[in-house]
């Protein structure tokens, strides 16, 4: 099993925010998350004082007289059947068999539902606020059946924590997760403003009527600290919860982590209430939906409080209603690509977390003569430029961007004239292209043309990577002339690679030396080359260009009959 080392110490469980006004509370000792809800409803009390959210088991684990307790205080194991060993079950995990009985649902749970799930054939246990069905893990649990079922229906994580607080818990249980402890804090009659007794869970008036109907739950967010590190834990309450999907900044004593579920943006902003160290990790546990960000503390001294909440802390909104935050990140190197094409790379701050997702972009924005000018750019990644120079840096630290240069532009010749070293501030991530447009797809076009190819570069990579049923890929590539073509032999040496990838380029100004397709975006162009693998096939045609490429280019796919579902157009 994998250790968790950060568990492996003491765990000083903290009540989220400071009171504006009030003293701060001390910090709480390892306990269930219920005592932790418990407490933040009631900050007046201390541990052990009113009763808990949940139901907790009162008898000792492991039990006086269990296989489990020795007197050397060591733990003996259970004799396993045949075909029970930790490796059985991890082939059981991965079988694909359902092993919930939810069919792969995510669900929260009641105190008065868990209860219910108490026997050997179904068998729920919450350990820190997720609910897992047990009940196909008793016969290959090396403690017997007897030590889980002393958690059986209940909150089980102060039982838990007494003799497997190390194993990762999450991982061997992750296709046995049923969801969230539906645990709502009680507030105050005078409870009024969210300053006043924060604990990570969102206040229902925060959640408008249509969210409720038809966004994501509401996420919540809790906290814990070793003697050097602080843990914040975003519960997201979702599965398809990536990498990308956060964006976190660290500025002085400041601290802001964006996370997008669905079409919704989730924020945490907080004023911490200790110094940390400038650089921090992020980590989300694979399929259940919890984030997790390490901060590491300028001192070993225990918090008493995380901090106090700045604008917009804990918020639930639109995506679409989201404003641009941006933060400033050094321009280290910039290589010409074409004639008036060049390849910007851009190095992350060590206190920034962004990655910004397939198909999507960001905002640069330079001040040009006392103004504020923005302009769209998209990354692009290493597949197409892999023979290019690179900084050694890590992958997560810097981004590339092809920017074509106009002279007569405004934006584009101030960015050239940058030097290394020089900043230009950057967005988070805005876009609408979802990578469940992928899923089961089986025939992707792509129509681009000039410098508006950037976006087809992760969309091509990650569906000749990832996505299993694909049957083919088609680029049709407008340009001008030759030398406008970028990254001409690049794509050519993956079209020769990998059979699933056809290349065709269009030129509107072509030489006479030149054999390829010729012309602008037309009927006969498109009905030649959009073509299924199979006349059941389902597609994909995503297009991005000049404004009026992709309106005429939409209106010639209407023409022949694509549904809207059919395709993406990207648009800034």
């Amino acid at each position: 099993m994998v250790v968790l080392q950060q568990w492996a110490a003491t765990l000083g469980w903290g009540l989220g925010l400071c009171p504006a006004s009030e003293p701060e509370p001390e910090v709480l000792p390892q306990k269930g998350r219920a005592e932790l809800s418990r407490r933040a409803a009631y900050p007046g009390q201390g541990p052990g004082q009113g009763s808990r959210m949940l139901n907790v088991p009162s008898q000792s684990f492991p039990g006086s007289s269990s296989q489990q307790r020795v007197s050397s205080g060591g733990r003996s194991k259970v004799p396993l059947k045949q075909g029970r060993s930790l490796m059985d079950w991890i082939r059981l995990t991965k079988s694909g068999k359902d092993l919930t009985g939810l069919k792969g649902r995510l669900i929260e749970v009641t105190e008065e539902e868990l209860k219910k799930h108490n026997k050997k054939d179904d068998c729920w246990i919450c350990i820190r606020g997720f609910v897992y069905n047990v009940s196909p893990y008793m016969d290959y649990h090396p403690g017997g059946e007897e030590e889980l079922m002393r958690g059986a229906g209940s909150d089980g994580t102060d039982l838990f924590d007494q003799v497997h607080r190390w194993v990762n818990y999450e991982s061997m249980l992750k296709e046995c997760l049923v969801g969230r402890m539906a645990v709502k804090p009680a507030f105050p009659k005078d409870y009024h403003e969210e300053k006043k007794l924060l604990n990570g869970m969102l206040p229902k008036s925060q959640v408008t009527d249509p969210l409720a109907k038809e966004g994501p739950s509401s996420p919540s967010y809790d906290w814990f600290q070793t003697d050097a590190l602080v843990t914040i834990v975003i519960y997201t309450k979702q599965k398809d919860i990536s990498l990308d999907s956060v964006t976190a900044d660290h500025w002085d004593d400041s601290f802001r982590a964006e996370t997008v579920i669905k079409d919704y943006s989730y924020l945490i902003h907080i004023a911490l209430s200790h110094e940390i160290q400038e650089d921090f990790s992020v980590r989300v546990v694979d399929n259940v939906g919890k984030i997790e960000i390490v901060l590491k503390k300028k001192e070993n001294t225990s918090w008493k409080c995380l901090g106090h909440p700045l604008e917009n802390h804990n918020s639930l909104i639109p995506k679409k209603d989201t404003g641009l935050y941006y933060r400033k990140c050094q321009l280290i190197s910039k290589e010409d690509v074409t004639h008036d094409t060049k390849l910007f790379c851009l190095m992350l701050p060590p206190s920034i977390h962004l990655q910004v997702p397939t198909g999507q972009h960001v905002y640069f924005k330079l001040t040009i003569t006392g103004t504020e000018i923005v302009k769209p750019c998209t990354p692009v990644s290493d597949p197409l430029f892999s023979e290019l120079k690179e900084p050694v840096l890590p992958n997560n630290k810097y981004i590339y961007f092809l920017i074509k240069i106009y002279p007569a532009g405004l934006f584009t010749p101030e960015l050239d004239h940058l030097q290394i070293g020089d900043y230009v501030s950057v967005s988070n991530p805005k876009g609408n292209f979802k990578i469940s447009q992928f899923q089961e797809l089986e025939d992707l076009f792509l129509l681009t043309a000039g410098t508006d190819f950037t976006p087809m570069v992760k969309v091509l990579s990650y569906a000749l990577t990832n996505i299993s049923s694909l049957r083919k890929v088609k680029l049709m590539f407008f340009n001008k002339t030759e030398d406008d073509i970028i990254w001409r032999s690049q794509l050519e040496k993956l079209s020769f690679k990998d059979k699933r990838f056809d290349l065709e380029f269009v030129l509107s100004a072509p030489t006479s030396e030149w054999n390829g397709k010729r012309g602008y975006i037309s009927p006969a162009l498109l009905s030649e080359f959009l073509k299924r693998s199979l006349d059941t096939s389902k597609v994909l045609i995503c297009i991005c260009g000049p404004m009026p490429f992709t309106e005429q280019g939409m209106k010639l796919l209407h023409d022949l009959n694509f549904s809207k579902d059919e395709i993406h157009s990207f648009t800034a």
